[in-house]
Formats: structure tokens, C-alpha cells, sequence
């Protein structure tokens, strides 16, 4: 008989069963579900033998289980106000403290929105739209943000809507260590338009779990932008999965310059023909980050179009990943899906580590896929110096160019401007 050998369970492991066993009962929602998703998590939390999680060791690099997230008073609500960015160009239409929806703005017409507790409570027909997108549920991430969220936002923008000036969606940690887990489900019906800024930023060694589906109808108009700036100290797991109907249009783009381990996974299924989808990221990182971008992108559909650009700039000892995978299926002809990677290495001690794949089932497609990895050229440096710029600034300077492609998909001038002001920040400091 072949002994089962069971792996000695680590803190965070032990406190997250113990975590779940004593509040599973008081959740809301359908407890069965929670159980199931957590029974994907409490074998273990997934190492580098598992292929999705090679270059994220989340069972080594997560060292406990953060108590979870209460209430937050109004003096933290307050305070919280105080650290949500973008606030010049568009205060927050729905604002997310320690994992609870505090506040929800003033919305526009056509915009309808609702608390995931009030939700829950109400037994609301769009929760049965939760997994629609498809992503996969024994994900450790996703799986962890079902078996604990409370609550979240469900939003609809009703079938016609143009809106002219984006929504902001905006998470903040505040007080003391905790976990907090939020989700939010986006319905965009046929013919509307929308830009959706989601931001995470707070201060402490907090743990944010945030899971983002959206799900666009036919000839839909997407954009979402997301900045990750949370405090050195924080974790970030994160999951954006997205729907696309026929002949839509999406474009993202996410920064990443936050938290000292951060993973944000992207799921993107094409479900209707001749769609196209624009999908863009930055990740800055110093100091001894360990930020993970993991990109599955799911052709199923005829004549769609997909257009992959991510790129990263790391400094210090820090370690920066990017895993992006295009499937084409059978039925998936006249595809065209084109990922390109880049990273720009600031230091000898970082480590950059970049695998596109491609697997494809349909032969009337056009695929590519590329990845480089390089430091700053010298002789351009030379060039800048040479003309009188300091060499922090000369660096800073080519650093803005190499990332500058991708914030130009940020049609939003006055929200590109904020990006760009985050990412020349960042090259002050380089933390």
C-alpha cells in the first residue's frame, strides 16, 4: 500500500481553515458555494510544482493570514477619502474601505448600482451572472475571494448608455493588518459605453483580495483603467475576468507600482465574432517587490482580434513577472492575437521573468507572440548627458518614453495625465 504524504500545513494555511470554519455560518449567500470554492484552497495554497503559480510561490511568499477586515468606522471612512486618487478629475462613484462598500456616489442616467451585501440579502437575479466570464474557480485567488466576501458592488449600465466622464470604483485599506476581500460584477448591455477607473491604495500590512468580472454585451465600448498603489507592506490578489459579446471593443490598462508581493490576473473570453480587444500594463517595481501579471486570453469566437502590450521597469532586488497565454479554438477563425512583452532592467540584482504562449486549434488565424528584456542603452543616455541632463533625469526621461505606448491607450486626456503623474513619482523615489 503507497502511504499518502500530506504537507505540513504552514501558519497562513492553518489560519486561513481556522479563519473559515468560524465565520462560514455567518456569511451571506449560499454556503454551499463557499465550501466548495474553499475546498480548492485547504489542501494547500498553491507552490512553484503547480505551472500557473511557478514564478509565485504563494505558499512561501504568503507567511500568514491576516485576521479579517470589520466594519469601518466613520472616522476611518473619512480617512480613507483623503487617499483615493483621481479624486480632481472624478470622485469615487462607489468607495470600497477594508473590503465594505462605504459609500456610493450620485450616479449618472442609465447607471444603476447596488451594494454585494444588500444583494445577498435580497437574493438579487444578477448574482446568478457571477462566473459568467468563465474564469477558472479552483483558482487559489478567485477561490479564496469566494468562500470569504461579504460584500462588493453590482453595477449595470443600461442598454444605449453613452457616458461621457468615467466611473471610479476606489478601494482603500485603512487601520490596523487585516484581509479584505471585495467583489464587483459589471454588467454592460448592448450598444453602451463606459470607462471604469478602478484604484487600490491604503496605508499597513494589510491583505486585499479583490475580484472584478465584467461582462460586455454587443457593440459595447470598454475601457478600464486600474492603479495598484498600495502600501509596501500590503498583498495583492487580484482577478479581473471579462466577457465580450459581439463586435465590442475593450481596452485596459493597469499599473502596478503598490505592495510587496502583488499578483493581477486577467481572464478575457471572446464569446461573440469580431471583437477586439486592447489589453495594456505597466508594473513598476523597486526596492524587493514581487509583482506578477497573468494574462489568459480565450479566442472562441470568429474574427476577433486581440492585441497583448505589457511592459515592465524594475530597480533595487526586485522581481517582476509576466505569464501571458492566447488560446485560439477550433471554431476561432480569422483570429488575430499579438502579445509583445518588454522589460527594462534598471539594476543587476532585479530579475525579470516573461513566458508568452500560444495555443492554437483554428489554421486560418494570424498569431504572434515576443518578449525582450534589456537595460537602458548607453549610447542614448551618453546622448542626453551630453547635452547637460543630470543622469537621474536623463534615465527618467528614456524610462517615460519606454512606457509612454501604453498609457496613449488612455483616450481620457485628463486620466492619462493622472497616470503619467503616478509613473513620474515612482521614478523620483524608485521604491
Amino acid at each position: 500500500m503507497n502511504p499518502v504524504v500530506r504537507p505540513i500545513k504552514t501558519a497562513a494555511e492553518t489560519a486561513l481553515v481556522e479563519q473559515f470554519t468560524a465565520v462560514k455560518s455567518s456569511l451571506p449567500g449560499d454556503r454551499s458555494v463557499r465550501e466548495a470554492a474553499f475546498g480548492a484552497v485547504v489542501e494547500g495554497l498553491p507552490h512553484r510544482r503547480i505551472e500557473e503559480w511557478k514564478y509565485t510561490d504563494l505558499r512561501a511568499l504568503m507567511k500568514e493570514a491576516k485576521p479579517l477586515a470589520s466594519a469601518p468606522s466613520k472616522a476611518e471612512i473619512e480617512a480613507a477619502k483623503e487617499s483615493v486618487p483621481f479624486a480632481a478629475i472624478r470622485k469615487p462613484d462607489a468607495l470600497v474601505v477594508n473590503g465594505v462598500l462605504a459609500e456610493l456616489g450620485s450616479l449618472p442616467n442609465g447607471v444603476e448600482a447596488i451594494s454585494l451585501a444588500r444583494a445577498y440579502a435580497d437574493n438579487h437575479p444578477l448574482l446568478a451572472k457571477f462566473g459568467e466570464a468563465e474564469a477558472p474557480g479552483d483558482n487559489a485567488a478567485i477561490a479564496l475571494n469566494t468562500a470569504f466576501v461579504s460584500d462588493g458592488v453590482l453595477l449595470t449600465v443600461k442598454a444605449g448608455t453613452k457616458l461621457d466622464e468615467p466611473l471610479h470604483l476606489a478601494f482603500v485599506q485603512q487601520g490596523a493588518g487585516h484581509a479584505a476581500y471585495a467583489r464587483v460584477l459589471v454588467v454592460v448591455e448592448e450598444g453602451a459605453s463606459l470607462t471604469l477607473i478602478e484604484s487600490h491604495t491604503g496605508k499597513g500590512a494589510h491583505q486585499t483580495n479583490s475580484y472584478v468580472e465584467l461582462l460586455a454585451g454587443d457593440r459595447t465600448d470598454v475601457t478600464l483603467v486600474k492603479l495598484q498603489a498600495e502600501d509596501l507592506a500590503t498583498q495583492h490578489l487580484a482577478t479581473l475576468a471579462l466577457k465580450l459579446g459581439a463586435e465590442a471593443n475593450l481596452t485596459t490598462v493597469n499599473v502596478a507600482r503598490g505592495s510587496a508581493l502583488g499578483r493581477q490576473q486577467l481572464f478575457v473570453k471572446f464569446e461573440g465574432d469580431n471583437s477586439k480587444a486592447s489589453l495594456n500594463g505597466i508594473s513598476l517595481s523597486g526596492g524587493q517587490r514581487h509583482l506578477d501579471t497573468t494574462l489568459f486570453v480565450d479566442h472562441a469566437s470568429f474574427g476577433c482580434e486581440s492585441r497583448e502590450q505589457f511592459k515592465q521597469v524594475l530597480d533595487g532586488e526586485s522581481r517582476s513577472i509576466f505569464q501571458g497565454k492566447i488560446l485560439v479554438r477550433q471554431n476561432a477563425q480569422k483570429t488575430d492575437g499579438r502579445m509583445m512583452m518588454r522589460a527594462l532592467m534598471l539594476s543587476e540584482g532585479a530579475e525579470a521573468d516573461l513566458k508568452p504562449e500560444l495555443e492554437i486549434y483554428a489554421d486560418d488565424v494570424q498569431c504572434a507572440h515576443g518578449a525582450t528584456c534589456a537595460a537602458i542603452e548607453e549610447d542614448y543616455l551618453f546622448y542626453l548627458m551630453a547635452r547637460g541632463i543630470p543622469k537621474k533625469e536623463a534615465e527618467a526621461m528614456l524610462i517615460e518614453a519606454f512606457v509612454d505606448d501604453v498609457l496613449e491607450a488612455v483616450e481620457d486626456e485628463p486620466l492619462r495625465g493622472e497616470i503619467q503623474a503616478v509613473t513620474n513619482e515612482w521614478l523620483r523615489v524608485r521604491d
